[in-house]
């Protein structure tokens, strides 16, 4: 009869049950931790909030929601303080950079994507990126010591003889002003917008390439009929994301727009930005409601680019809910 050989078990410490709970299950703390980064980023955005909207109250009270609407900003004589120039100087050069940047970038990145040869796509791709590792300050001395003389003026005089019965152009002419910083913020945001809308399309399954030229269509058609409603929801991330920067660029900004209270519509002449406005003038402030003035035109921007980003992220959940739908049917 043959006997069955009994194995002893082996003794585990606690210690080991644990770490082996924690391999067999990483999941686990990995989920954790990814909960603990949300938390932390939720938390820093309502500590930046928090503390705007404490550093601001004097403002508040003084001006209410006049604020929004007043177009005097004189810190020397009557102390008094509105928003309205600056929250238009804002949305004005970052409206000019998207309509210069997204076509330009959205072509690019179709080029890089789906048309360049496989010896120019990485070189034209480094290149594209590499625009975005540029410091700031450095767009901003390439903007007024080559960038205004040599382009931006000569158009500004040309839109001002053909156009300059339009409010948008009329003059006089200076070098600084909101459409140079608007032109400068699509080179700068140009490159972020290329790059993830290249991935975008890269991420894109073959199959529907193959899908759309098997039924006869161009490579144009394929294109824009296939792959771009199919990665909207993507491209329009990426435009959020250049819109983003744009708004809060500082230093370039500063440098190219002229720094100047133009209540104009003229796109021609200086103007601020809310970064701008407080990069120049936050050191100068030099009474408690100065500086909370100061404080409130940060939280404007703050809340501007919140709320812009949260309606961005309705709208892409929206078109990835419909695309997912129609991918289905």
């Amino acid at each position: 009869m043959q006997q069955t050989r009994t194995i002893p078990r082996l003794s585990i410490k606690p210690r080991q049950k644990t770490m082996q709970r924690i391999l067999q299950h990483g999941d686990q703390p990995y989920r954790m931790l990814l909960l603990l980064s949300v938390f932390l980023t939720v938390a820093l955005i309502i500590g930046i909030g928090v503390e705007l909207w404490q550093n601001s109250g004097l403002a508040r009270q003084a001006f209410g929601l006049k604020f929004l609407i007043t177009t005097a900003w004189d810190p020397a004589l009557t102390e008094n303080f509105g928003a309205l120039p600056f929250i238009l100087g804002t949305l004005i050069t970052a409206l000019i950079a998207l309509l210069v940047a997204v076509p330009l970038a959205l072509g690019t990145a179709i080029f890089l994507a789906e048309l360049a040869p496989a010896w120019l796509r990485q070189p034209l791709g480094f290149l594209a990126e590499l625009l975005a590792a540029v410091p700031s300050v450095i767009y901003g001395l390439w903007g007024l010591f080559v960038f205004i003389p040599v382009l931006v003026r000569p158009f500004s005089i040309i839109l001002n003889k053909s156009l300059g019965f339009l409010p948008l152009f009329r003059g006089p002419v200076f070098g600084p002003s909101r459409l140079a910083a608007g032109l400068l913020l699509a080179i700068m945001v140009f490159p972020t917008i290329t790059a993830i809308s290249r991935d975008v399309l890269r991420a894109i399954p073959n199959s529907q390439r193959e899908a759309a030229l098997a039924l006869g269509a161009t490579r144009w058609e394929m294109i824009t009929q296939v792959l771009l409603p199919y990665g909207t929801s993507g491209l329009l991330g990426a435009t959020i994301l250049g819109l983003g920067r744009a708004l809060g660029e500082t230093i370039a900004v500063t440098m190219v727009i002229g720094n100047n209270l133009d209540l104009t519509a003229s796109l021609l002449h200086p103007g601020y930005t809310m970064a701008s406005l407080i990069a120049n003038e936050f050191t100068e402030a030099t009474f408690d409601l100065y500086l909370h003035s100061l404080v409130e035109v940060g939280l404007i921007l703050f809340a501007i680019t919140l709320i812009l980003n949260l309606f961005a992220r309705l709208l892409i959940w929206r078109l990835s809910l419909r695309t997912r739908t129609e991918v289905r049917v």
